[in-house]
């Protein structure tokens, strides 16, 4: 495969801020008065403010996940045949998302749990770690398609696929594909990602544009970077009419219609940006993933011990970040980065000897 031989920092970057992103969100929910409704252990005392640019997170930051999943399929697939591809990405996603189905998610559960006086019951739920379970399924659905366009690159499909996603078509499509999966599933809300058909069809569809836009080559991310402020200001307007109009529920089809521009607004700013080495990004990229594995844990350890504080609940809110924050960095340096037997549930690469 040809396409896009060098290695695309910018999106090893987004995929850690998106990550970051993820932790400030779910921090967030703690502080809303609906926080516990959906599971969450909540403050007595709400910052809605903070609301205003949740919900601007809200309907891109998962799909933002899913479209550079697909993306790192396809460098994934550059020097591996299927059978290494699935061994792959069983070791660094089905083991990580059973352990962590069985051994993680259910410990915040427990945390839940206490903090509220209920009974202690053990519960086996992937929880956060839903977004795994989806990744393993799309590889194994599209991977005969990924690696027949890998074989015939320069096939009529093969092609075509590099003239629509080197055009504007790409971009219409990608938009007119996601409105039509809304349209025909009608989630409500368009925002409930998590164990549900309209996460799953929607992350189906971003996770296979996200690698058709890479194996289009390098004319897609000229397009985006082209025209980035059209982009970005087409996903403000949107985004205030959804605000102001709508009380931030708009139509599906809006939502599928911002959605789209924000993640390639993102993804037009990190190719000009962001693609560039640094330390950081071998250090966070590699951290990334096991932290979100195990965030949830320490967000619900730091808000039961955070919460009854009688302090500002803006300082319980700096508090509640700097512990998760604190908490899943110190737990993967000290324990999971170093021992070579965690890593590999962490989804790591195992090692002889602890680093």
């Amino acid at each position: 495969m040809t396409a896009i031989n060098t290695r695309r920092y910018d999106i090893d970057w987004i995929r850690v801020i998106a990550i970051g992103l993820l932790l400030i969100y779910h921090i967030a929910i703690g502080f809303q008065p609906w926080g516990l409704f959906i599971g969450f252990i909540q403050s007595e005392n709400s910052l809605s403010s903070i609301w205003t640019p949740m919900s601007m997170l809200n309907v891109w930051r998962i799909p933002l996940l899913f479209f550079v999943s697909g993306m790192g399929v396809f460098f994934a697939i550059r020097r591996r045949n299927w059978k290494a591809l699935i061994k792959e990405r069983t070791g660094r996603i089905l083991i990580p998302y059973l352990f962590g189905t069985a051994c993680i998610a259910p410990l915040h559960i427990i945390i839940l749990q206490h903090y509220y006086g209920t009974k202690m019951t053990y519960i086996f739920n992937p929880g956060h770690l839903w977004f795994l379970g989806n990744i393993f399924v799309y590889v194994l659905l599209l991977s005969p398609l990924f690696f027949y366009l890998k074989k015939h690159e320069n096939g009529k499909i093969g092609i075509a696929i590099k003239k629509v996603f080197q055009s504007p078509f790409g971009f219409i499509i990608i938009v007119l594909a996601l409105i039509v999966e809304v349209l025909m599933v009608q989630p409500n809300p368009y925002e409930l990602y998590a164990q549900t058909w309209h996460g799953f069809f929607l992350g189906l569809l971003a996770f296979l544009f996200g690698f058709c836009c890479v194996y289009s080559g390098k004319e897609f991310w000229i397009f985006i970077l082209k025209w980035r402020w059209v982009l970005v200001l087409v996903a403000v307007g949107l985004y205030v009419v959804r605000y102001f109009e709508f009380q931030l529920n708009s139509p599906d089809y809006l939502m599928a219609t911002e959605t789209c521009f924000w993640v390639f607004s993102v993804f037009a700013f990190g190719y000009k940006y962001l693609n560039k080495p640094s330390g950081a990004l071998s250090y966070l990229s590699q951290a990334a993933y096991p932290v979100y594995i195990i965030h949830m844990a320490f967000l619900y350890l730091g808000s039961s011990l955070i919460f009854p504080l009688a302090i500002p609940v803006t300082l319980q809110f700096v508090l509640v970040v700097a512990f998760t924050f604190v908490g899943c960095f110190g737990f993967y340096e000290l324990a999971i980065r170093r021992l070579w037997f965690l890593r590999p549930l962490f989804g790591l690469k195992m090692k002889a000897k602890a680093e």
